[in-house]
């Protein structure tokens, strides 16, 4: 009996699990949704970009005028993609 049971649990929560996905998939995601995510991937992208390039310019890779050049361009590129974000937010 308690083999039964636990077979019944196990079937109901494996049900649960793959059902999951396939209930967000026939919702389908908003064009605003995949903008975003391809924006948020952009942003921890750049993050790392910013890091890697302080880390080149602390191990001695890169002259300090290189590196602020870099810096530069790189957080301006991080600026732009956040206020594209926030300009996603005030559209929804």
């Amino acid at each position: 009996m308690d083999y039964a049971l636990a077979i019944v649990v196990l079937v109901i929560v494996v049900a649960v699990v793959v059902a999951g996905p396939l209930r967000r998939g026939a919702r389908g995601d908003s064009p605003l949704d995949d903008r975003r995510e391809s924006l948020e991937a952009a942003k921890e992208a750049k993050y790392r970009e910013i890091r890697d390039a302080e880390l080149d310019y602390r191990m001695g890779k890169v002259s300090e005028a290189d590196f602020k050049r870099t810096d530069g361009e790189l957080r301006a590129q991080a600026i732009a993609i956040l206020k594209d974000i926030d300009s996603l937010e005030a559209e929804r």
